[in-house]
C-alpha cells in the first residue's frame, strides 16, 4: 500500500503574477527539474497554514500572509500519493532567497504553462489560468 504525503503549496501573488520555483534533482524523477509552488510536508500537529508559513521561510527566507485555500488535489505518483492543498499568499517581504530551488519566476496567469510543472500541480495551474488575480 502506498504512503500518502500531506503537503501544502503557496500561490504567492505579487503585482498580478504568481511565483513558480524550479526543483533540482529529486528521488522522484517525475518532479525533478520541474516548477512547483513553494511548500512542503505538513508536520504532525501543524495546521496547513502554519506549515506553509514555515516551509516558505525555510525554503526561501520569505515571509507570507496565508489567505484563502484555493484547491486540494490528490495525485498518485509511482511510489506515493500526494495530497496537496494550495493557499493564496501575499508576500510580506520584498526579496526572497532560493535555498532549495534552482530558479524562481513571477508569471502572469497566461504565462503559467510556459514552464514545465510537477504533475500534481497541473489541474491547479489550469484553474489559475482562468481567474483574474
Amino acid at each position: 500500500m502506498k504512503k500518502t504525503l500531506y503537503v501544502v503549496g503557496a500561490i504567492i501573488i505579487k503585482d498580478g503574477r504568481i511565483l513558480a520555483v524550479k526543483r533540482g534533482e529529486s528521488k522522484n524523477k517525475a518532479v525533478a527539474y520541474k516548477y512547483e509552488f513553494v511548500g512542503g510536508k505538513i508536520e504532525e500537529g501543524e495546521s496547513p497554514q502554519v506549515a506553509l508559513k514555515r516551509e516558505v521561510r525555510e525554503e526561501m527566507n520569505y515571509e507570507v500572509e496565508v489567505g484563502q485555500r484555493f484547491m486540494q488535489e490528490v495525485y498518485e505518483y509511482e511510489d506515493v500519493f500526494v495530497n496537496l492543498q494550495t493557499y493564496f499568499c501575499r508576500p510580506l517581504s520584498e526579496k526572497y532567497e532560493l535555498k532549495e530551488h534552482l530558479d524562481g519566476k513571477w508569471l502572469a496567469p497566461e504565462e503559467l504553462f510556459s514552464v514545465e510543472w510537477a504533475p500534481a500541480d497541473y489541474n491547479m495551474i489550469s484553474q489559475l489560468t482562468k481567474i483574474k488575480l
